[in-house]
């Protein structure tokens, strides 16, 4: 009679830990959300019509929308040789709230500019994302 003999213990015992281990980061990642977000991106697109409004206060104003699939979170908007810009409350829109804009908004940020630019001019302006992005748009300053 011939013996059948099994898996050595210890290699059950890896294999046993090693799927536990798949399983409870599957687990984890569906608790914390992350799965959800895997993928997600932003994308700003900017519209012709942003310029800088001189006058009896100068303000930038960037015509935006979010077609990616994911929040965009600005965190700086540089005005390029004027102005740099990371009060995020001071970034203003109808539906942009602390210079975040959700997938789909389509909104113009308008944001007070302290120092003064010259009218006729056009200025470059990079907008920067907690992702990592940064998106240059020309403008005009414009009375």
């Amino acid at each position: 009679m011939k013996i059948m003999r099994g898996i050595e213990p210890i290699i059950a015992v890896v294999i046993l830990v090693a799927v536990t281990l798949v399983i409870a980061i599957g687990v984890i990642g569906w608790i914390m959300g992350w799965w959800g977000t895997m993928g997600a991106t932003e994308n700003l697109q900017f519209y012709p019509d942003s310029y800088i409004g001189v006058g009896g206060n100068t303000t930038l104003y960037i015509h935006v929308k979010n077609i990616g699939s994911a929040a965009a979170v600005i965190y700086k908007i540089e005005v390029v040789g004027v102005e740099e810009l990371t009060d995020t409350s001071r970034f203003d829109g109808k539906t942009i709230t602390d210079g975040t804009i959700s997938p789909g908004v389509e909104d113009t940020l308008q944001v007070p500019l302290s120092k003064n630019v010259v009218p006729g001019t056009n200025y470059a302006v990079k907008i920067y994302t907690k992702a990592g992005n940064v998106y240059t748009v020309t403008v005009q300053a414009k009375v």
